[in-house]
Parts: C-alpha cells; sequence; structure tokens
C-alpha cells in the first residue's frame, strides 16, 4: 500500500485512477483497506476545494418527487392548494415553517436543503 496525500487535482486524478483499479476488492484484504483509505483522502480533499452546499428548496423538492415517482398534485398534502404549489414550485412563494415541516416529516427532505433566507 503506497498512500500519499492529495494535495493538488492532478493528485485527485491518480486517486481516482487507482480507486477504479481497487474497486471490488475484497473485504479484509490489503486492497479493500487501501480503497477505504483512499475514499477517505479522495473526500476530505473534495469537501476542502469542491464543498457542496445545500441544494435549491425547489431542486431538492423536485428531486424527492421523481425518486418516488410522485406528480406535484401530491404535494397539496405538504404545501396546500394546486395554486400554493405551482406558486412555491415557481419560485413565486417562499416556503412556509409549516410546509418544510410537514414537506420534512413527509417526504424526508432535510431540512439544510429547505431552507433559505426566503423562509414566509
Amino acid at each position: 500500500m503506497n498512500i500519499q496525500p492529495i494535495h493538488t487535482d492532478d493528485d485527485l486524478e491518480r486517486a481516482f485512477a487507482r480507486l477504479e483499479e481497487l474497486w471490488g476488492a475484497d473485504e479484509g484484504t490489503q486492497e479493500a483497506d487501501e480503497l477505504e483509505v483512499l475514499s477517505i483522502l479522495i473526500e476530505k480533499y473534495e469537501d476542502e476545494h469542491y464543498p457542496v452546499g445545500p441544494s435549491d428548496p425547489v431542486e431538492a423538492i423536485l428531486f424527492a418527487l421523481e425518486q418516488r415517482g410522485l406528480t406535484r398534485r401530491d404535494l397539496e398534502a405538504y404545501i396546500g392548494s394546486s395554486g400554493r404549489v405551482s406558486e412555491v414550485l415557481n419560485r413565486k412563494r417562499a416556503l412556509s415553517l409549516r410546509m418544510i415541516r410537514k414537506l420534512h416529516d413527509g417526504l424526508r427532505i432535510p431540512y439544510e436543503s429547505l431552507l433559505n433566507d426566503s423562509v414566509a
């Protein structure tokens, strides 16, 4: 195992290449250990150099619908009337705290994805 710190994007590319070689290593082997350590190093580098903030609330809602095979009509139970759903999805109305709670509890959308500066 010859693991090096990841300091640059070139280092990151080499780490990804090695990760691909190790993918599927049998548990309990040196290769599996190297895969685990490389994964941690890659994640740390990406978190520091390419942070991903919370998603836009509307994008988070649409993603949840797509993942669950739901329609906009299904949002009425969490947001209100079809008109209100339309306003939220078209970014003409901010989510209220009540809507956020219902979306979190019902669709398991993380709070940090639903909250933003424009809560009504």
